[in-house]
């Protein structure tokens, strides 16, 4: 039987407190099911406030491509909330930046890619899944045709990823967990509209110039990601209401940072 998160009233979730302290003490997400797959002890530390992760030029340039997409509004706004990452002091991009505008125009130049990209955008949606509340904010639904959409950045479309969980070489998409993410996506939106909708990937490289693709999934790859994910929030939903310890990776930097030597190791230990 899987554990269930006790809550007495949940907090309405808002593009504003999304990412909020409270946001995800209470609810699971697909980035937080991935990093307590990383490391618990780091999870539950960034989860009570205890640790904070800085904010990588390759999330900022994520999160920049994102809101190109999501209204001009909103990218003029984080322009000019991060005027002094992107642009600099002499004036002009940062490298990175200007990639990303290739990025940008190469999906936007695309009639299809646009098209996948069509409908409400940042919907935040939350349902009960294997005991415990969650939360999605989809990049992009589209209800007349029962579609959603993520876009999403990566080296090459080629690139080939030894996978534990698979067990083989996979995609990125595979590597990252984008099926897993999809997969729990399909089924918020399930309980929220009643049916299941047809996800798509919108993916553009980091390469120059950028190559583009929209790639859909065969149905049969989520039942495994839901087995997967049913097989693992026993625990976790017991390392997160505190009942169990949450194990440490011993290699992240909060564990870096937090340990505490108490014996010694033979040299075999160091290749682990």
């Amino acid at each position: 039987m899987v554990t269930q998160i006790k809550q007495q009233k949940l907090l309405l979730l808002n593009s504003q407190n999304y990412h909020s302290i409270e946001a995800n003490k209470e609810y699971f997400s697909v980035s937080q099911f991935k990093n307590m797959l990383d490391c618990e002890a780091r999870t539950i530390a960034i989860i009570n406030g205890d640790h904070q992760t800085s904010s990588s030029t390759a999330l900022m340039v994520g999160s920049y491509t994102h809101a190109a997409f999501e209204s001009e509004d909103e990218f003029q706004k984080f322009h000019e909330e991060n005027h002094d990452s992107i642009f600099k002091s002499r004036g002009g991009k940062y490298a990175e930046y200007l990639q990303a505008d290739a990025m940008i125009e190469t999906i936007k130049n695309d009639p299809f890619a646009m098209f996948a990209l069509d409908g409400e955008k940042e919907m935040i949606l939350t349902a009960e899944l294997f005991g415990a509340e969650w939360k999605i904010k989809v990049d992009s639904i589209n209800f007349a045709r029962k579609t959603f959409s993520d876009l999403k950045t990566t080296q090459s479309l080629s690139n080939r990823y030894w996978s534990d969980k698979y067990q083989k070489y996979v995609s990125f998409v595979q590597a990252y967990d984008y099926v897993l993410q999809m997969a729990i996506y399909r089924e918020v939106i399930k309980q929220n509209i009643g049916e299941y909708f047809n996800p798509y990937i919108v993916a553009v490289t980091k390469e120059s110039p950028p190559d583009k693709a929209v790639l859909h999934f065969d149905n049969t790859r989520f039942d495994f990601e839901i087995e997967y994910t049913k097989s693992m929030m026993d625990r976790f939903i017991r390392v997160k209401n505190g009942i169990v310890e949450p194990i440490r990776c011993d290699k992240c930097a909060y564990c870096r940072q937090t340990k505490q030597l108490n014996n010694t190791f033979e040299i075999e230990y160091l290749l682990d």
